[in-house]
């Protein structure tokens, strides 16, 4: 009889997988996050059958912290900027808690090699705060229907990554970690708002 396979050791792995993939890109080896792990290179492989795997679990494993964090409490029926608001702060504290897994997750969004299977079981419970961004940028002049999602939340991510770095370089300042998170929201939401009525 198979010994049962211990959720401790599978969730090692992510982690060591997210930390090598932050550092190392997608080439990096599943010798090395077993090594970061602390297991056997073969105890990876009783875990996720191969590295695509490993990857696509990994993609999975991100996006539900990241949807916990950006999703849980939000304010149902409040005005859009404070939706918005709790959104934006949400990601902020998960991508300033897990560095590496905020950068991996960066690697993978763009990565062929996260299967569209993956990729639609990644985006549930995100549906309120994508509708919401369409709503938003429907009133926008010139924004197309088709990309407009897509627009606003690589907006997002890049002035929230703009934010985190710089919080990241000064991080006994908290006075001006507030000052970047407030003034990274300001910038998203102008721009999430340029050209509407």
């Amino acid at each position: 009889m198979a010994r049962p396979l211990s959720e401790e050791k599978r969730h090692a792995l992510l982690e060591a997988a997210a930390q090598a993939v932050a550092t190392e890109g997608l080439t990096a080896t599943t010798a090395r996050i077993s090594r970061l792990a602390g297991v056997a290179e073969g105890t990876l492989f009783t875990y996720f059958e191969n590295k695509e795997q490993l990857f696509n679990e990994l993609y999975l494993h991100l996006k539900a912290g990241l949807r916990e964090s950006m999703v849980d409490g939000f304010p149902d029926g409040s005005a859009d900027r404070e939706q918005v608001r709790h959104a934006w702060d949400g990601y902020l504290a998960w991508g300033l808690a897990h560095p590496h897994g905020q950068r991996a997750l960066q690697q993978l969004l763009v990565s062929d090699r996260i299967g569209p299977e993956h990729r639609a079981a990644g985006a549930q419970g995100f549906d309120q705060l994508d509708a919401l961004l369409k709503s938003r940028l429907a009133a926008a002049r010139g924004a197309s229907p088709a990309v407009a999602p897509e627009f606003a939340g690589a907006l997002f991510m890049s002035i929230a990554q703009t934010v985190m770095d710089a919080i990241a370089r000064q991080p006994e300042a908290a006075e001006a970690a507030e000052a970047y998170r407030e003034r990274g929201f300001q910038a998203f939401w102008a721009a999430l708002n340029a050209g509407g009525d």
